[in-house]
């Protein structure tokens, strides 16, 4: 008895994590659709905010936990991206929006809400912030910390290689 009951908990708990992997592996989507759709507008938003090539670097690394994001152009680019995707509502995220959006590419109503959520404590957090490019810049570098604490990050290396395959068709 002891044994069948010991095998139903290693059964069961075996269940949860994989249950833990396959969340985390459509988290790990859903940030790699929205990531890749933020791509897509950044040749423009370049244009706009009359930033040079330097602002790739920081773009391509952005996942890349390690890699210190300093550049306040950074933050405006990033203001540019969301407004191009209807995801601004003055200098602070459309929270509707923000929902649909990150439905549109794959989240349930649970994860958009929590998606929502992190984005709005670092909007919160970053408030007292005059600037309203170093006020994204941080605010990002906010939710960048929270992905990857969840183990959400994308691969910014495949995702820019999907985007340039793209854009070459």
């Amino acid at each position: 008895m002891a044994r069948f009951t010991l095998s139903w908990r290693i059964l069961a708990l075996f269940a949860v994590f994989l249950a833990q992997i396959e969340e985390r592996e459509c988290s790990q989507e859903v940030m790699h659709k929205i990531t890749k759709d933020f791509a897509y507008v950044l040749e423009d938003c370049k244009k706009q905010e009359n930033v040079g090539d330097h602002i790739m670097q920081d773009i391509f690394n952005f996942w890349h936990e390690e890699y210190a994001l300093v550049n306040p152009e950074l933050g405006c680019v990033m203001l540019c991206m969301a407004g191009k995707l209807d995801l601004m509502d003055g200098d602070d995220m459309h929270h509707g929006n923000a929902h649909e959006f990150a439905k549109k590419h794959g989240a349930d109503d649970d994860l958009a809400k929590q998606l929502v959520t992190m984005i709005h404590d670092c909007e919160k957090a970053s408030a007292s912030i005059a600037d309203r490019c170093a006020r994204a810049l941080e605010t990002t570098k906010c939710f960048r910390g929270k992905i990857h604490g969840l183990k959400w990050a994308p691969s910014m290396r495949v995702i820019m290689e999907e985007v340039m395959a793209d854009m070459n068709v």
